[in-house]
């Protein structure tokens, strides 16, 4: 099986002291009196709902410390570690959390609270806006690390959200770790980034397939706006234009279907790509679990796997070696990449 490799990023930078921000800067920005917002965020006062709105953005802006106590520490951090996945029932995440829940936690199993830290999985389903959300709660919890996992979004306008938010954190003195996603561009924030070789690993699946003899290959993708996609789709062209099969942009996109990380993708996609060409001798997916759902489609419409039509995943996750027949597909070192980043957050 071919194998991606993992890159760790620059070293963590030092980072000035945070700025507490006071109850009266959140009045200043929402323009309402202090005792406005004391009473918003108390609940225990009627506020119309526009001036409450106006309160909890500006607090959110601010990322502002709810309660006094935590204000006063806003600086120190606490026991919480806080780890970010697309989809907690999809193995690709669970392992790399489970891996680094499991260094965060402690191996010891003593019971007794020593060196330890509570390590909580935030499940985003794949928004945007919730993997914020998290990251504001987790500030606010003064939380000592927060590893994220998984590919990024590629948009500008969350990728700013981003940077400004992990800064945040790294200010008040949480470490920021990056598992299985590439380096955040303008940040310094992050302790390190646990970065897959997606093109590599793209590149090196498609060659093996060509060895093999496959000349007409079509591309189950996932989501057009991750960067895993993107990546993983360009080592597969890469390959493909190598061996002059590369075809113009318009032959591209014809041999590739988009849609999310799941079987029922697979399904669909493979039964759109048999449409469009009737001829494939092979179908690339964008991972494993995208495969079994090719490998359905393809079963049901009476093909056989390999004799008519070759199948490969990537990630190499465990139920593939279940697969009949055995899928072919790339390793990623997912419960080592997820025990390191456990143990750059402690």
């Amino acid at each position: 099986m071919p194998t991606a490799a993992w890159t760790r990023g620059p070293p963590h930078l030092p980072r000035r002291k945070a700025m507490t921000v006071t109850l009266a800067d959140v009045a200043a920005r929402a323009r309402v009196s202090p005792a406005t917002v004391s009473r918003v965020l108390n609940g225990n006062y009627p506020v119309a709902a526009s001036t409450r709105e106006r309160v909890l953005r500006a607090v959110d802006e601010l990322d502002y410390v709810l309660n006094g106590p935590a204000s006063s520490l806003a600086a120190a951090t606490s026991d919480l570690v806080g780890i970010l996945v697309n989809d907690i029932a999809d193995p690709f995440f669970g392992i790399m959390a489970g891996a680094a829940q499991t260094e965060i936690g402690g191996q010891e199993g003593t019971g007794r609270a020593g060196g330890e830290k509570l390590a909580v999985v935030c499940n985003t389903g794949g928004s945007p806006e919730r993997e914020l959300t998290y990251l504001t709660l987790l500030q606010r919890q003064r939380a000592a690390a927060v590893i994220l996992t998984g590919g990024a979004l590629e948009d500008p306008d969350h990728i700013a959200a981003m940077t400004a938010k992990l800064n945040r954190l790294a200010d008040a003195g949480t470490t920021v770790v990056l598992c299985g996603r590439p380096p955040l561009p303008g940040s310094d924030a992050v302790v390190a980034s646990l970065a897959f070789d997606n093109r590599g690993g793209g590149r090196r699946l498609t060659e093996h397939l060509l060895t093999l003899g496959h000349r007409r290959i079509g591309y189950v993708a996932g989501p057009v706006e991750r960067t895993t996609t993107r990546h993983r789709l360009e080592g597969h062209r890469a390959a493909m234009a190598a061996a002059g099969l590369g075809g113009d942009a318009a032959e591209q996109e014809r041999l590739t279907v988009h849609g999310p990380y799941d079987r029922r993708s697979g399904y669909d996609a493979t039964l759109e790509l048999l449409r469009r060409d009737p001829d494939l001798t092979a179908v690339v997916a964008a991972n494993d679990t995208v495969a079994l759902g090719a490998c359905a489609a393809l079963r049901d419409q009476g093909l056989r796997i390999p004799h008519d039509i070759s199948v490969a995943g990537f990630d190499d996750l465990p139920f593939s070696v279940d697969a009949v027949p055995a899928l072919t597909t790339v390793r990623l070192p997912l419960f080592e990449a997820g025990a390191r980043a456990g143990r750059l957050a402690m």
